[in-house]
């Protein structure tokens, strides 16, 4: 079931907290002239627009916000650790609206079969240009990602990561960072960051010391044109940061990929020439001479710290006006303002799977941020027209035909399904598997309904006593009664090397 304009109008009411949705006075070309609206004015001098966490969904999908978000010792009971009624006591969202369907799991299958799926890319373009006009256009912008974007769809594993990097050029992405982008051969992730029209930012990635001693690694990057060496003297293989105009205010953008990459995925197989670390002192180190030698006016971080970490680095780096967080998929549309010893940072985080757009606007005044306006907006897609040239893209990337050549897994019996060999992309992911009895979900601290039927599958196909899952955060949900298709079960599981080892145990 779909609602019309005028239906969702009298479900948000007109004293709606968030007014994220409005009905605007634009012309009709513009989004605003459309059936379904999002409209925010500017109210600063320069607009930062965030994604996140992505997880390779270009199509509408849906995802059901946590149940159980457990923080522990200071964080307990603070955001981000408050979700359902909670959490929509905290923002002022009216339960039963379509902000409340986006931003807690409340009620979850009667709205979601109210108000539909929420993100894709089509929709996502839509909105992103809507701000950039309303913003007074593109170059009064900036749009950032937080990473997580290249990975996690049936799609993305088989065009490793390809197929999300053209899709991210369409959307006009401008800066990210990475963490399992990395998942794929460092050839693979050079020749992805080729592609990329913005800039792809690590300022605490490295590269290993015996990596630069030897001619293998230099050869490597020499052959994509020096991506991967970006101060061979510092060892530091991606830039740190980058400057940018926007709204003729210089914004120094820095970039911190997910700290803990080689401990939470294979190192040797995937990146064995790179470190990751959460590197505070050298961050510190790097805002301190930004501001004593860019002339910025303003400092931002695009993150994939995880939001407590990002919360943590607030309190203890000067210097740093706002982060713009990933990594832990936490849909928090109320931005935190942590206090440290220089004044406060701004601490943002985006969610995933598509599913909203942040909205920042920086108020600079001699020089410097003397306020901001935020705002994440939720990409309901019955709302949005999408837009034409991403639509055309990912359908004809979706009619590509499965090869000898596709690479699923790092196990060379398993590299590669012969039985899809032929058939379109978009043949494949459309097959229908089954009809679930219960709603599937991931995103709980210790368990989702997705992953009990992975380890249920696991133990029955091996004849295990019992299983594990790997238990990431990303995967779409299906509603209960609904088919679940191989897209579906794809989202949950594409990884780069996904294998299943069955061990002996005894006492």
């Amino acid at each position: 079931m779909s609602l019309t304009r005028r239906e969702f109008v009298k479900i948000l009411g007109a004293g709606s907290a968030a007014g994220l949705i409005g009905t605007g006075y634009a012309n009709k070309t513009s989004l605003f002239g459309q059936e379904n609206m999002y409209e925010m004015p500017k109210t600063g001098s320069a607009r930062i627009l965030h994604i996140t966490d992505v997880h390779g969904n270009l199509l509408p999908n849906y995802f059901r916000e946590p149940n159980v978000n457990l923080g522990f010792g200071e964080t307990f009971g603070k955001l981000p650790h408050v979700v359902g009624n909670n959490l929509l006591k905290e923002i002022g969202v009216k339960p039963g609206s379509a902000e409340a369907y986006a931003f807690t799991y409340n009620n979850f299958e009667e709205l979601a079969i109210k108000y539909g799926k929420t993100g894709g890319f089509g929709q996502i373009k839509s909105v992103l240009e809507s701000l950039r006009e309303s913003a007074g256009g593109r170059q009064n912008t900036l749009t950032l990602d937080g990473g997580d974007t290249w990975q996690g769809s049936g799609t993305s594993l088989w065009t490793r990561g390809a197929d999300m990097v053209e899709a991210c050029n369409i959307l006009g992405v401008d800066v990210m960072v990475g963490h399992w982008e990395f998942t794929y051969k460092e050839n693979e992730v050079l020749k992805n960051i080729g592609f990329f029209k913005g800039d792809f930012l690590g300022q605490n990635v490295r590269i290993l010391e015996d990596a630069l001693m030897e001619d293998e690694y230099i050869s490597m990057t020499e052959k994509y044109d020096g991506r991967g060496l970006f101060d061979e003297d510092e060892g530091i293989p991606f830039k740190p940061y980058v400057i940018k105009n926007v709204g003729g205010h210089r914004i120094a953008v820095i970039g911190q990929a997910f700290p803990r990459t080689s401990n939470a995925n294979p190192q040797k197989y995937f990146f064995p020439d790179w470190s990751f670390g959460l590197r505070e002192d050298e961050m510190s180190e790097l805002v301190e001479d930004i501001r004593e030698n860019e002339n910025p006016d303003a400092v931002i971080v695009v993150s994939h710290n995880g939001m407590d970490v990002d919360l943590k680095m607030a309190s203890r780096v000067i210097g740093i006006d706002a982060i713009f967080g990933g990594h832990t998929h936490d849909g928090m549309p109320k931005p935190i303002e942590v206090k440290n010893a220089g004044g406060y940072t701004v601490v943002t985080n985006a969610g995933c799977s598509g599913k909203y757009i942040g909205v920042m606007d920086l108020d600079i005044r001699d020089h410097k941020v003397s306020g901001y306006n935020y705002k994440m907006l939720p990409i309901i897609t019955n709302l949005i027209k999408p837009d034409a040239e991403m639509v055309s893209y990912i359908n004809k990337m979706r009619s590509t035909k499965y090869d000898e050549n596709v690479v699923e897994a790092r196990s060379s019996t398993m590299s590669n399904n012969p039985n899809r060999v032929g058939k379109t992309y978009n043949e494949i992911l459309s097959e229908e598997l089954c009809t679930t009895e219960q709603t599937l979900y991931r995103r709980g601290n210790f368990m989702g309904t997705w992953d009990q039927v992975l380890v249920n599958s696991l133990r029955e196909e091996h004849n295990a006593d019992f299983a594990m899952s790997a238990g990431v955060r990303w995967g779409t949900s299906v509603i209960a009664g609904h088919k679940v298709t191989m897209e579906e079960l794809m989202t949950n599981t594409s990884m780069t090397y996904g294998e299943t080892n069955v061990s002996e145990m005894a006492g």
